[in-house]
């Protein structure tokens, strides 16, 4: 079989691989497979090439396409062959950067000595300096990892699940604190102690409905993960079920909830919510219907808020006020207070969102009692 043949099987075997914010899956293009449009914070497109070194995998997770008990066509790519593809693309404009993954075909150890071999070749033979997205096996060794980060500009590891008891329910052949979590401990600490190392950021990617676990342990972990583990991104992959997997009769997982999820995690991360302010059902899962920031703020008995005292750490909470209008307002505020919407609406403010939780110099807007 050709390099381009096998590119198209192992990078729709990469499905479940995700590094943006929009949770969805598209098969290759047949011309050109292995190009993923990532999506940035910034609603930007990034084609990367993503594919698996190989879907061979010694792993049985339930949920996934290249378990090991599934009977399906197995392929890899040599670390010339992918690499030399990889360029392809890249020197043809058609992706900006790598992101590499793999099954596991033989042991952890010879996977990832294939994949560092892949970026070596890129780095070393070759001159590539640009953007490379390794993906950590869970299990593998410290030396490594630090190879890995030496060599790429971003690393993740798969947490897969929040607690050990939700990964024993899709797999059960890995150890979710000695697998998993003693590596992103790894990943944490080789960052902060060396200073040879280019890898600028670490994340991380659950499957979401592949198990029992609710959206509090959900969040729970990955808040403990960003205070602990300086971990700058957690993904979330929605369950589908697929063909030949034990958990082909499960239910799908409803895109409503990973999408609440990112604006949940969005709020522990970067808005530096407490987990105690967010909202839940009484099944401990967020609302499908509703953004957790508004639920949030109609919970907390602050509002409605002068903007022109506020703290910042209060202002960011205000449905429609994100960091950068909060910054906006605090300094223009030091030289004339705000007394009309449209000034806020120029900064950014979502004031159909803001406008029943906040106050201009004194003077109330919508009642937030109306809603």
């Amino acid at each position: 079989m050709n390099t381009l043949k096998k590119m198209q099987v192992l990078s729709d075997s990469a499905q479940y691989d995700i590094c943006d914010y929009v949770n969805h899956y598209k098969k290759s293009d047949i011309n050109l497979p292995g190009i993923y449009n990532a999506t940035g914070p910034d609603g930007c497109k990034i084609p990367l090439f993503k594919t698996l070194m190989t879907n061979k995998c010694v792993n049985d997770c339930k949920y996934c396409i290249n378990q090991s008990k599934r009977n399906f066509t197995r392929l890899e790519l040599s670390p010339e062959e992918l690499a030399r593809a990889f360029l392809s693309y890249y020197n043809n404009d058609y992706v900006q950067g790598l992101f590499l993954s793999s099954g596991i075909a033989k042991d952890v150890d010879d996977t990832m000595e294939k994949m560092l071999d892949v970026i070596n070749i890129l780095r070393k033979k070759y001159g590539y300096d640009d953007y490379i997205h390794f993906k950590v096996i869970p299990g593998a060794n410290k030396d490594s990892i630090k190879r890995a980060m030496s060599l790429a500009n971003r690393v993740s590891l798969n947490i897969e699940s929040a607690t050990s008891d939700g990964l024993s329910q899709i797999s059960s052949n890995k150890d979710y604190n000695k697998d998993i979590l003693k590596r992103i401990s790894w990943i944490d600490s080789i960052s902060k102690k060396n200073n040879s190392i280019i890898c600028s950021s670490s994340t991380t990617q659950m499957i979401v409905g592949a198990n029992d676990e609710t959206d509090v342990e959900i969040l729970s972990r990955i808040k403990s993960l960003y205070k602990n583990y300086n971990l700058s991104r957690s993904y979330f992959s929605s369950f589908s079920p697929v063909e030949g997997t034990e958990l082909e009769k499960r239910e799908e997982c409803n895109k409503n909830r990973t999408s609440k999820l990112y604006h949940a995690d969005s709020l522990l991360n970067i808005y530096k919510f407490e987990l105690d302010e967010l909202v839940f059902e009484e099944n401990n899962q967020l609302s499908i219907n509703e953004d957790p920031k508004y639920l949030s703020a109609l919970k907390r008995d602050i509002f409605p808020l002068e903007i022109n005292s506020a703290s910042f750490h209060e202002l960011i909470r205000v449905p429609g006020i994100g960091t950068i209008s909060a910054k906006r307002i605090m300094a223009i505020r030091k030289k004339k207070p705000f007394k009309k919407m449209i000034d806020l609406r120029k900064l950014g403010v979502v004031i159909d969102r803001a406008e029943p939780f906040i106050k201009l110099d004194g003077n109330y807007q919508i009642a937030l009692d109306k809603y």
